[in-house]
């Protein structure tokens, strides 16, 4: 037997775990076979010769692949809300708990809330609440640290449970630090903001934002502080999906949102937020300045 075939035989063995991870994803069994043949087609062209977990490998693989997929799409189509069919459950080696997970969550409902989410946060709430991939390992393939992809999960997780956002000290100390960050912005004290920043802090603007003049993304504190110094005079402080970031609105619709992961007291990351139909998705409140009331934007972007 010939190593093109002994890889085919190792592929193989992986292939119904690989489309049930990407059924997950896609919810759409025929673009997750779209998924798991683009990862054939990789893993044929590659040097796995130093590849110790090659499941591992392939997993990461067909994310990959399904994340540039969803990303890439424009309109919701039929498709999307086609249940997967019963064999994209995970192989029979898998931990029984696990593939009854998988198995109770391919259904309509799932799937519904589901494309309610930002490609991120999709990737990171399947791969590790449904297949248990550590965060470690989910942040390079969403291009984040592992406390911003621990946090995409969990605004991910929240959404589809249904949970209450969280409250008490953390999200009143996380208030302070947006709401000093963008005072810092607004009276330009690049100082203020460094002390604000974590060293390695990233900023990430999807697309939208990139149009208005962001930039796609950046990273260290100087260059994400002078990005910011003197700017953000629109923006007020809010909760975004129940945790504290930042709202630009116009003609009383919100047309961008700041999504901050703070860790240790400082800003790790910022996320600009100016996709309409993300924005649609977020649950976002406005806190008034002079500490009155709040105003309600969800759902009412256009």
């Amino acid at each position: 037997m010939g190593e093109h075939e002994i890889l085919a035989g190792r592929f193989e063995e992986h292939r119904r775990h690989l489309r049930a991870v990407a059924c997950q994803l896609l919810g759409s069994p025929s673009e997750a076979d779209d998924a798991v043949q683009e990862a054939w087609l990789r893993l044929s062209r590659s040097d796995t010769s130093e590849v110790e977990n090659l499941r591992g490998w392939l997993t990461t693989v067909v994310a990959r692949v399904s994340l540039n997929m969803l990303r890439s799409r424009t309109t919701l189509r039929e498709d999307l809300l086609e249940a997967a069919p019963p064999d994209a459950a995970d192989d029979g080696g898998s931990d029984p708990e696990q593939a009854a997970l998988v198995s109770d969550s391919v259904g309509l409902a799932m799937q519904v809330v589901l494309d309610m989410l930002a490609p991120a946060e999709r990737l990171a709430f399947v791969l590790h609440d449904v297949f248990a991939v550590p965060f470690e390992e989910i942040a390079p393939i969403v291009d984040r640290n592992t406390a911003a992809t621990r946090k995409l999960a969990s605004r991910a997780r929240r959404r589809v449970q249904g949970a209450d956002p969280p409250t008490g000290a953390d999200l009143l100390r996380q208030r302070e630090i947006v709401g000093a960050f963008l005072a810092a912005s607004r009276g330009g004290d690049f100082g203020a903001l460094l002390a604000l920043l974590d060293p390695d802090v990233v900023l990430h603007a999807d697309r939208a934002a990139v149009l208005t003049g962001a930039s796609r993304r950046l990273r260290g504190s100087p260059a994400v502080a002078e990005t910011f110094s003197g700017r953000a005079q629109g923006a007020r402080l809010a909760l975004v999906d129940g945790a504290a970031g930042a709202v630009w609105s116009a003609g009383g619709r919100a047309r961008m949102a700041f999504d901050f992961t703070i860790t240790a007291g400082r800003i790790t990351e910022i996320n600009l937020i100016a996709d309409l139909d993300h924005l649609r998705a977020l649950d976002l409140e406005v806190i008034e300045e002079a500490g009155a009331t709040a105003q309600a934007l969800g759902g009412q972007a256009s």
